[in-house]
């Protein structure tokens, strides 16, 4: 079977990018990744002006597993002609313009990568023991396949259609909106939420006649970044994390949803000074406001524009604005793809859109074990608060590199953890028992 890879992987977003990035030093293993675009991009409709990222530019493609790979971040800064700059810059967090630019150099210089073929069906040849991929070029077939489809577009159930006047932060820049004279309306309390009311607020697109924030949550919280909380985003706390039952780890996930859903102090800070400036300094009519506490609830059309009613989660009233733009900066929510269909009866579900996935990133299925179904982006609720983003994600394509290659090509190997997640044991020692039964007596 010569024409059958090693790897291939489905979706090139930053994910299996990196894998496939890491691919490169794995002599002799073959891989494809396929994408239905024509070229690589990385969110381009959330390519606001000013927005950085939220995490290290060190936690790139590579160089926590491969410092010395020519696809790190380091390398295209001297690949671009800029590292003296850059480090002038004392930046430690880069923008999303430059991280993105980044991605785009790293895949132009693979030759793994396959633009332009849609993965329309994935089934298992069980005869051959390989993953049979049709797209509309033909058939291609893999020993292992990694699934890196991302997560689609979340709105509002009120929200019954997509306008050019109502629509989904992810296509912001993509649309190109003038929103001169326009009332706006943001909905969304994290990131991107901040980031889109500060430029609409600043007139990236127009100078509008009145922007409104809306948010379910009850502040505009900032991002939890304390060193002890950067301690999630570590290989030691993913595997603690992995063991615990499924109760104690959604516990822990609601109480660490700032450390990566939150907006950055930088962001706060300028946004407050800019409302202030503007109202307190110069004096001019208030056009902006800010709304926590609250959900949409209602959308209706209203001539050219919309109006919104809003329920306030704490005073249990309603607010109803009216808007010309609504913008719903709302996240993301887990689908099945449809390409899975001929798999679907042999892999094991935690729900109708979520995989019950091992801890090494690999699905449950009712096939070989040398035959791997991956998936990146796609295990929150088992591995952490780290899953979705960067942070991890050059440590997670090596253990999923080393599951398929059937041997450690990456050292992973952990020094002991700073903090102990865990228990030593399950079980009071035999003494220790014995000894507090004796106290506990002596108290009643």
């Amino acid at each position: 079977m010569t024409n059958t890879v090693d790897f291939i992987g489905v979706g090139v977003g930053p994910f299996n990018l990196s894998i496939a990035a890491l691919a490169h030093e794995a002599e002799g293993f073959t891989s494809q990744f396929f994408d239905s675009r024509p070229n690589f991009a990385w969110h381009p409709g959330m390519l606001v002006p000013d927005c950085h990222m939220q995490t290290m530019f060190l936690k790139d493609l590579v160089s926590a597993v491969a410092p010395t790979s020519p696809f790190s971040f380091v390398n295209y800064l001297v690949k671009r002609k800029k590292f003296y700059r850059f480090l002038t810059t004392e930046l430690r967090t880069v923008s999303r313009d430059e991280f993105s630019d980044y991605l785009r150099w790293a895949a132009e210089g693979m030759n793994n990568l396959r633009f332009n073929q849609t993965v329309e069906q994935i089934d298992f040849d069980d005869r051959n023991g390989r993953f049979v991929l049709r797209t509309g070029q033909g058939e291609s077939y893999a020993r292992n396949i990694c699934l890196g489809i991302g997560k689609q577009t979340h709105l509002p159930p009120c929200v019954k259609t997509v306008t050019s006047t109502c629509f989904h932060a992810s296509e912001m820049s993509l649309r190109k909106p003038d929103l001169t004279g326009k009332r706006v309306t943001v909905v969304g309390g994290g990131q991107s939420g901040a980031d889109l009311f500060l430029n609409a607020f600043n007139g990236a697109w127009g100078e509008v006649a009145q922007v409104n924030w809306v948010s379910r949550r009850n502040n505009f919280n900032a991002l939890d970044e304390a060193a002890f909380a950067n301690e999630y985003f570590t290989p030691e706390y993913v595997t603690s994390f992995v063991g615990l039952g499924e109760s104690a780890r959604q516990q822990m996930l609601d109480e660490q949803k700032m450390t990566s859903d939150g907006i950055t102090a930088d962001s706060l800070l300028s946004i407050y000074r800019a409302l202030y400036h503007r109202f307190e300094v110069l004096g001019q009519p208030r056009n902006a406001q800010l709304l926590p506490s609250r959900s949409v609830t209602g959308l209706q059309g209203r001539g050219q524009g919309w109006q919104l009613q809003l329920q306030h989660h704490l005073d249990h009233g309603y607010d109803v604005i009216d808007s010309d733009v609504v913008i719903f900066a709302t996240g993301y929510r887990p689908a099945l793809p449809q390409m899975l269909s001929p798999l679907v009866s042999r892999l094991s579900m935690r729900d109708e859109c979520s995989f019950n996935v091992r801890e090494d990133f690999t699905l449950e299925w009712d096939g070989p074990r040398e035959n791997n179904i991956f998936a990146v982006n796609a295990s929150m609720q088992t591995h952490g608060i780290a899953e979705p983003q960067l942070s991890l994600m050059a440590w997670r394509s090596a253990r999923i590199l080393n599951r398929a290659l059937g041997r450690d090509l990456f050292d992973l190997s952990m020094p002991p953890p700073l903090i102990q997640w865990r228990s030593s044991s399950r079980e009071i020692p035999q003494h220790t028992a014995a000894s507090f039964t004796h106290y506990t007596e002596s108290l009643g």
